[in-house]
């Protein structure tokens, strides 16, 4: 016999002005949806200042070695994976520096299989190998997903620091976070459907995680991508262009530094701005914990 069970959140709660949506031209149900989803970025403001401890932390562990996991089901499980995914590309992350733990595995990311997010072992199982090192970061709009509970249980066993990111303030849940990560985006356009307001809440949550991390371990140079990975045609003429916008070097001497640095933008970015060798260049960067901004300011420092 199947067991059902009565989840309480505000993302289950009836919106009292779309309860007509079904009868509404098409023009009034795309604008009581945008109308509801104005009011995301605003409800993580609220969460920012806890987010930014988070960030501080993360940046912390993985220079000590550490790692950042994700945990989640359903759309929070997808939009982990996309997050994590991206990472590389854009800044060019070393593989398992940022990994997604979907419930259910990569069967469950484009159909969905039946159970796995009430599977509290199965979390905890995707936990097991965190360290004290770790960041463990559940994601559930309801804030009380069992796939995820196991995984913050199984990451606080192992001393790792936990996280939940969620759309419910009073989640049960919280009690296994060092961090909660609530904006109130309240009930959905469409009762329950928390691909909504609550997943894009969650979508800018990791987005503004993880970029505010690679920021904070100096991976941009200004704001401008300097570890981004050129795996095509559009990235090979952005890598030029970054050369060129952030030394003021042209399309030649761009070129001719970065075939000097092997295709590696970030010392091909630094010989230019220094005006040094690459070589000069790659031994900065590797005292300087690979930031461009530090090793510049050292190569550049007069000597008192």
């Amino acid at each position: 016999m199947a067991i059902d069970v009565r989840v309480s959140a505000p993302t289950e709660e009836r919106h009292p002005g779309s309860t007509g949506i079904d009868t509404a031209s098409t023009l009034e149900v795309l604008t009581l949806m945008n109308d509801a989803d104005r009011t995301v970025a605003d409800a993580v403001t609220e969460v920012l200042p806890e987010l930014a401890r988070l960030v501080d932390h993360a940046v912390e562990a993985i220079r000590a070695g550490g790692h950042v996991h994700y945990f989640g089901a359903g759309t929070s499980g997808r939009l982990a994976v996309l997050d994590a995914a991206e990472l590389l590309p854009t800044f060019n992350v070393p593989p398992g520096l940022v990994v997604a733990h979907h419930a259910g595995g990569s069967a469950a990311l484009v159909n969905a299989v039946e159970n796995v997010e009430d599977d509290v072992d199965a979390g905890c199982a995707e936990a097991a190998r965190l360290t004290p090192k770790d960041i463990a970061i559940g994601l559930t709009a309801s804030g009380r997903t069992p796939f995820v509970r196991g995984a913050l249980m199984g990451a606080r066993e192992r001393g790792a620091r936990t996280a939940l990111v969620t759309a419910n303030p009073r989640a049960e849940l919280a009690a296994y976070a060092d961090h909660l990560l609530a904006p109130e985006t309240g009930p959905e356009v469409l009762t329950g459907s928390t691909r909504l307001k609550a997943g894009t809440a969650q979508k800018l949550v990791l987005n503004a995680f993880s970029t505010a991390v690679m920021i904070r371990l100096g991976r941009t140079w200004s704001n401008l991508m300097v570890d981004v990975v050129a795996t095509n045609a559009k990235l090979r003429g952005r890598v030029v262009r970054i050369l060129q916008e952030a030394s003021g070097a042209d399309e030649t001497d761009a070129r001719n530094a970065l075939d000097a640095a092997g295709g590696q933008l970030k010392p091909a970015l630094l010989s230019l701005l220094a005006g040094v060798p690459v070589h000069t260049a790659v031994a900065a960067l590797s005292v300087h914990d690979d930031s461009v901004a530090v090793a510049l300011t050292a190569l550049t420092r007069r000597p008192s």
